[in-house]
């Protein structure tokens, strides 16, 4: 099923219809984001447990992010 088909065929449906299904995608989508955040924590947790996480202050932090897209020579 193409794209423009999904949308006519959720457009043929009632107006209460719709907003149900906008609201069950809405929380689908919630709760996806929320597996992804706990799977995220569970392997910061992990890596803590392990020794391997990083430790240090902001600037720190922006250094390794900056260094990491190779642009911390332009900023510091």
């Amino acid at each position: 099923m193409i794209f423009q088909e999904i949308i006519d065929s959720i457009e043929s449906l009632s107006i209460e219809d719709q907003d149900y299904l906008f609201e069950l995608i809405r929380k689908r989508r919630i709760e996806s984001r929320r597996s992804e955040i706990l799977a995220n924590a569970e392997e910061v947790m992990q890596s803590f447990k392990d020794g391997t996480a990083k430790r240090g202050s902001v600037d720190d932090l922006i250094a390794d992010l900056l260094i990491d897209i190779g642009s911390y020579d332009e900023v510091y």
